[in-house]
C-alpha cells in the first residue's frame, strides 16, 4: 500500500482547509462555513476531503507520533524518556494520570477532529453528481476511518460522545454527552460491516494504501475480539485469510524496512513519506538513544519509548524478532559501547531529523492469523489443532520451533502462549496494553510487576480506561462526566 506524493500533498492542504474554528465545545465544533463554502462540490473535492481524513491518522493523538504512550508506556513494554515530557509520560507508566494530562487531551481532540472530517464527507456526498461506484467507495472509506477513530476512543475512554453528523452550529456540540460504550461498539461494527461490503479487495497506482475490504474485515475482527464475540470475530478473520491477498514475509525484519512498505503482510498502515515536506515518520529519531549523536541514526535520538529489561528478557533464545526489534547498547563515535535499551524496529536513514519513510502498521497479517488462532482456542481447545498451526506459522517465521500440546496442554496454557507470542511479535506496534485489557490480564500482569515498574497506584478495574480530559468536562459540565476513580 502506498500513497503517491500527490495524495499526501493534497491531504496536507485539505487538513489545513478543514481546520475547525470558533469557540464553545472545542472538539465537536463545526467546520468553518467560510473555508468550505465553495468546497464539497465535485468528486475531486471529496477525494481531497477524504485525503484529509486519512491525514488525521498521522496526528499524535490518533495513530501518530505520541500514540505509543497509550499502549507501550502504559504497559510493561517500555518506560518514558528521562527528561523533557517525563512527568506527563510517567503518569501513564506508573498509573497516576491527571485529568489535565496533555496526551489524553490530544487523543480526544485529535480523534474528534478526524471524526468531524469523516462526518462532513458522509453528510455532504449524497447529492453530489459523480460516478456512483466512486461515491460508494468514498462513503465506505469515510465509514472505515470513522470506525477506526471511534475504536481508538472507546478503548481509551470507555463511554464517549457518539457524533454521527456534521455539526454546523457551535451550540449543537453541547448536546452531546457520553454514550454507553456498547452503543459506540455497535456503530463501529455497523460502519465496518457496511464499508467491507463496498471497499475493493485491492488498489493500484496512487490509490494503494487506502482502506480495502481486507482492512475493514481485519479491523472488524479485532473489534469483535475485543468485545469477546469470538465466533463472529473468527468469521471476519477467516474471511481475510480466505481473500488470499496477504501473507507473512519470509523475514520478520523485512516488514519494517522502507523498501518493503505496503508489502503482502501489510493490511492497513499509517502512510508516511520522507523528503523534507513535513510528512515523515518521527519515531526512529524519537526512539533512538539520547545523546547518541549519529551513532544510531542520523540527527540523533530522543530516548523515548525505551524497552524494559522485562521485555528484552521475554524473547526466547533464537528468536529473530529480538534483534529486529530491540538493542541493548550502541557504539558511540569514540568506539565506546554505551549500554541502554532502545527500539530498532523502525530504523531508517532520514534526510533531516524526524523525517523517516517508514509506515506505522495499524494491522498486519500476522495479527490476523494470531487473532484467528485465539478465537479458535476460545471456541474449544484442540490439542495440536488448527489454532496451533497458525500460532506456529508466526513462530516459524521468527526462527522458532513448533509449540505442541506437550508444552501447551490446555486452553488456559494456550492463552498464555498467545500472550507471550503477541508481546514479542507486536512489540512497539501499540497493541500490548489493549491486549492485556481485552484478555482481562492487565491487573494480574502489571500489578505482578509493581516493584519493577514502581507503580504509584495499582491497576484496578477503574483505571483500565483513561481519564476524560478535564477541559471537556469544564466546557460541558452538564453532559460530560468523569470516569470513576480519575484524579
Amino acid at each position: 500500500m502506498k500513497f503517491s506524493t500527490r495524495f499526501i500533498y493534497k491531504a496536507t492542504l485539505v487538513t489545513f482547509l478543514l481546520s475547525s474554528c470558533g469557540k464553545g465545545f472545542v472538539d465537536l465544533k463545526p467546520i468553518s462555513s467560510i473555508t468550505t463554502s465553495n468546497f464539497y462540490q465535485t468528486a475531486e473535492d471529496f477525494k481531497n476531503a477524504l485525503n484529509g481524513a486519512y491525514n488525521s491518522l498521522m496526528s499524535g493523538g490518533t495513530y501518530g507520533v505520541d500514540s505509543y504512550i497509550f499502549a507501550e508506556i502504559r504497559s510493561d513494554n517500555s518506560i518514558p524518556v528521562a527528561s523533557g515530557s517525563v512527568t506527563d509520560q510517567d503518569e501513564f507508566d506508573r498509573f497516576y494520570i491527571r485529568t489535565t494530562n496533555p496526551y489524553i487531551n490530544n487523543r480526544w481532540s485529535n480523534s474528534y477532529t478526524a471524526i468531524a472530517r469523516c462526518n462532513a464527507i458522509l453528510g455532504r456526498i449524497d447529492p453530489i453528481t459523480m460516478d456512483d461506484a466512486l461515491k460508494a467507495r468514498y462513503t465506505a472509506e469515510a465509514k472505515f476511518l470513522r470506525a477506526l477513530f471511534y475504536f481508538n476512543l472507546v478503548r481509551t475512554f470507555g463511554d464517549v460522545p457518539l457524533v454521527l453528523k456534521e455539526i454546523t452550529n457551535p451550540d449543537d456540540g453541547y448536546e452531546y454527552g457520553r454514550n454507553p460504550k456498547a452503543d459506540v461498539y455497535a456503530q463501529i461494527e455497523k460502519d465496518l460491516t457496511e464499508a467491507a461490503q463496498v471497499l475493493p479487495v485491492s488498489y493500484t497506482g496512487a490509490d494503494v494504501g487506502r482502506a480495502t475490504q481486507g482492512a475493514a474485515k481485519a479491523i472488524l475482527g479485532r473489534v469483535l475480539l475485543t468485545e469477546k464475540k469470538y465466533a463472529a470475530a473468527a468469521t471476519q478473520l477467516k474471511s481475510v485469510i480466505d481473500l488470499h491477498q496477504y501473507a507473512l514475509l519470509p523475514v520478520y525484519a523485512d516488514f519494517f524496512k522502507v523498501s518493503n512498505k505496503n508489502s503482502k503482510e501489510a493490511i492497513f498502515d499509517v502512510q508516511y513519506k520522507s523528503g523534507g515536506v513535513g510528512l515523515g515518520n518521527p519515531w526512529p529519531n524519537s526512539f533512538a538513544p539520547q545523546n547518541s549523536g549519529n551513532a544510531v541514526i542520523q540527527f540523533g535520538g530522543g530516548g523515548n519509548n525505551a524497552p524494559t529489561d522485562d521485555l528484552v528478557n521475554e524473547y526466547e533464545a533464537g528468536d529473530q524478532r529480538k534483534a529486529a526489534t530491540v538493542a541493548t547498547s550502541y557504539v558511540n563515535a569514540s568506539g565506546v559501547t554505551i549500554p541502554g535499551n532502545f527500539v530498532k524496529k523502525y530504523f531508517d536513514v532520514p534526510a533531516i531529523a524526524n523525517d523517516n519513510g517508514n509506515n506505522i502498521p495499524v494491522i498486519r497479517y500476522a495479527d490476523v492469523i494470531l487473532m484467528y488462532a485465539e478465537c479458535l482456542n476460545e471456541a474449544a481447545y484442540t490439542a495440536n489443532g488448527e489454532a496451533f498451526t497458525y500460532l506456529n506459522d508466526v513462530r516459524n517465521r521468527a526462527g522458532l520451533g513448533n509449540l505442541t500440546a506437550t508444552q501447551v496442554p490446555s486452553q488456559a496454557a494456550f492463552r498464555l502462549a498467545m500472550e507471550h507470542e503477541r508481546r514479542v511479535e507486536f512489540a512497539f506496534e501499540n497493541l500490548r496494553w489493549y491486549d492485556l485489557v481485552r484478555t482481562d490480564r492487565a491487573i494480574a500482569v502489571i500489578n505482578g510487576k509493581s516493584t519493577q515498574i514502581n507503580l504509584v497506584n495499582p491497576v484496578t478495574q477503574q483505571n483500565q480506561v483513561f481519564p476524560i480530559p478535564q477541559s471537556q468536562i469544564d466546557i460541558n459540565k452538564t453532559k460530560i462526566t468523569q470516569n470513576e476513580g480519575s484524579n
